[in-house]
């Protein structure tokens, strides 16, 4: 079998998404080589899918806001969240370098300094780009430029098969390329950031059968290839069975609804246009309240002001998932909803003193004035939580605990941070904590192999 390269490289990381370009930057800038391996013809996956932010605590964004907030309320948010089946270790490890994180992306020329909140969180810790877009392509662009800078070659078409082993250490990987010719990439260490399993239905189907028939919103090539691949080794792996659904997914066309919009003040209502549940309670909360409605969907109600704060819906519009009126009156006749019903839950999301909502004094933008908006939503297969098992380094562990030499893992990849339940904002902060830390420990892994000591 040809080896593709001519001299064996330091670091090979398999799948370029978020996480996996994120550890490549990591890699190169910690001083060993490092090459990208992708399926596909171009960076996709899901990361660039993204739209909420990325959440951190006291970060330096949020101080100049006047945001207080710490690492300690965060953790305990996120761990109550997951139903307190979190990895304890690892979560403690990802909140106390979110901030850390954030400045780093500040210093690849990746700004998130604009601030909002999602479901289940208390404080605005959701950083976004300054003109509050969405942050995937944003996110995306700056780490690919970063990539080109640093001259980290990135091999398309080139899926990986399986993980070299000998001696109980990783030599590298097996791809196959765009020919169908299976060959190798010799390397020190693998890091392996292919995502979850979202889009195959086969695992679907063996791990959550309940959601069967449910839309998803993730990329076709989250297959779980890199899962797959760990445990072919005897990697040890979680929570395979908890698929999370998102509450607000377009149903004709798959597209998720930015939760950064309720975040700002986006109403929730029944067909009949009364508010049934607290916008930003869990997202799987949320979720089993749409499904349980006497018709299984719902609409956000929100009007020009909020639009103005949430970018992402001129993406909206332009995919047409946005129906639009000028008073409350007209969309909820539009609707076919009960007017006065819409009427009323309007009046009272923006009377403080009625409203049952938790996040009643932090509502950034109130819905007092039209032209008023709506788009349909209802629940869609998101993110799987479950995935290979690693420590604080990012290295995977096997069945007994142990590290296997080598071989690291981040993004949705893994399982155990986000327990039974991911909150909204945690993916890209994952991706980017766990892939900055795959990088920087892989290439003092290799560091110690040539000098014998650790890079300090």
């Amino acid at each position: 079998m040809q080896v593709i390269l001519k001299d064996k490289v330091d670091v090979v990381v398999v799948g370029a998404g978020g996480a996996g370009m994120a550890a490549a930057i990591s890699t190169k800038l910690s001083g060993a080589n490092v090459v990208l391996v992708e399926q596909l013809n171009e960076i996709k996956g899901n990361t660039i899918k993204s739209s909420a932010g990325m959440n951190a605590s006291e970060s330096k964004f949020q101080c100049k806001q006047g945001i207080i907030d710490s690492n300690e309320c965060f953790f305990q948010e996120t761990y109550k969240g997951g139903n307190q089946t979190n990895d304890k270790e690892l979560l403690r490890y990802f909140v106390n370098h979110s901030a850390d994180a954030i400045d780093w992306l500040d210093g690849l020329g990746i700004t998130l300094s604009d601030l909002t909140k999602t479901g289940g969180m208390s404080v605005n810790r959701t950083h976004r780009p300054a003109d509050g877009s969405a942050i995937g392509q944003y996110l995306v662009s700056g780490l690919l430029k970063k990539i080109k800078e640093l001259n980290i070659p990135i091999l398309f078409q080139s899926k990986a098969e399986k993980l070299l082993v000998k001696n109980s250490k990783i030599v590298g990987v097996q791809i196959e390329d765009n020919l169908k010719e299976k060959k190798k990439i010799l390397a020190d260490c693998v890091i392996v950031t292919t995502g979850g399993f979202g889009a195959n239905k086969v695992l679907l189907q063996k791990y959550a059968p309940q959601l069967d028939g449910i839309i998803t919103t993730n990329h076709p090539g989250t297959q779980g290839s890199g899962i797959q691949m760990i445990q072919a080794i005897g990697g040890a792996v979680r929570d395979l069975n908890q698929v999370q659904i998102h509450p607000t997914v377009h149903q004709e066309i798959g597209i998720l609804v930015t939760e950064a919009l309720r975040g700002e003040g986006a109403l929730l209502v029944n067909k009949w246009g009364n508010r049934f549940v607290e916008e930003l309670d869990r997202r799987d909360v949320v979720s089993d309240a749409i499904l349980k409605l006497e018709e299984p969907y719902a609409y956000l109600i929100f009007n020009n002001k909020i639009r103005k704060r949430v970018l992402a819906v001129s993406f909206y519009e332009y995919k047409k998932m946005v129906y639009s009126k000028d008073s409350i009156e007209a969309l909820a006749q539009y609707l076919k909803m009960t007017e006065i019903n819409l009427k009323q839950s309007v009046k009272k999301w923006n009377d403080n003193n009625v409203s049952q909502s938790v996040r009643d004094e932090s509502i950034e933008s109130s819905m007092d004035g039209g032209p008023y908006f709506a788009i349909k939503i209802a629940p869609g297969i998101h993110h799987t939580m479950g995935g290979v098992k690693i420590n604080i380094h990012a290295e995977v562990l096997n069945k007994n605990g142990e590290s296997i030499k080598g071989l690291y893992a981040a993004g949705e990849t893994v399982g155990g941070l986000h327990g039974q339940n991911r909150i909204g904002g945690n993916a890209i902060a994952e991706t980017i904590v766990f892939g900055r830390t795959a990088g920087e420990c892989a290439a003092h892994y290799v560091n110690m192999k040539i000098t014998g000591q650790r890079r300090e």
